[in-house]
């Protein structure tokens, strides 16, 4: 017989699950995709660009975790919450990979990585709380943006670095089969405010990820 979680054993799981996320280097259940791509030389431009953009798919895998633990604290349906949670280990394969193609280019991760969990868990548990069908809604919408994002950085990546292409090119195929399970969980349709608020909000993220160890340093 499955135990039943309390509310507040739910918290206390994802309290853990918080600290490894920004604390620990997070193990894969998966191998990473670029472990049969032939490194290249990468100019010193290439490598600062790679850099950059893989710290901010990291930083965004930082608040996926957030996302998706907040909406299991607060989701009703069992199965809902079966599917954040399975989201949630995939989206733990993207970070481990995302965080080890930053430290073999030299990188670091963003410094405001806890400050983007903290916001992004309270935006998924103010999400659950407003109903399963909404919740898997934001969850969808949430990935759709983030396969437009990919495609985005796909294209911006230098062509020489094939190992992280390979990467993002697994992440947006994860990214994509989660937004079609949570459609298919009977996922409402979000009000184009909400998509526009959502997408200012990723904006924000990309951008101060982008930029902040450049500032600082």
């Amino acid at each position: 017989m499955h135990r039943q979680y309390s509310l507040s054993d739910r918290f206390l799981e994802h309290a853990d699950s918080m600290l490894r996320t920004l604390f620990a280097s997070p193990e894969p259940n998966r191998r990473s995709p670029d472990h049969n791509s032939t490194g290249h030389n990468l100019t010193e431009w290439e490598i600062d660009e790679s850099k950059r953009l893989m710290r901010v798919n990291h930083s965004g895998e930082v608040c996926a975790q957030a996302l998706y633990q907040g909406q299991s604290v607060t989701a009703r349906d069992s199965k809902l919450r079966e599917t954040f949670q399975e989201a949630a280990e995939e989206e733990n394969d993207h970070l481990a990979w995302c965080e080890h193609r930053i430290k073999s280019l030299g990188g670091r991760t963003s410094v405001l990585n806890p400050f983007f969990y903290a916001g992004s868990f309270t935006i998924g548990a103010f999400v659950g709380v407003l109903g399963d069908r909404t919740s898997a809604a934001f969850l969808a919408e949430t990935e759709y943006q983030v396969v437009d994002h990919l495609d985005g950085h796909l294209n911006r990546l230098p062509v020489t670095d094939k190992k992280s292409h390979e990467i993002l090119t697994q992440m947006r195929e994860d990214e994509l089969s989660h937004a079609k399970t949570a459609e298919a969980a009977g996922a409402d349709e979000l009000p184009d405010p909400v998509k526009g608020l959502m997408k200012l909000m990723s904006k924000f993220m990309t951008r101060s990820s982008y930029w902040i160890w450049t500032t600082l340093l």
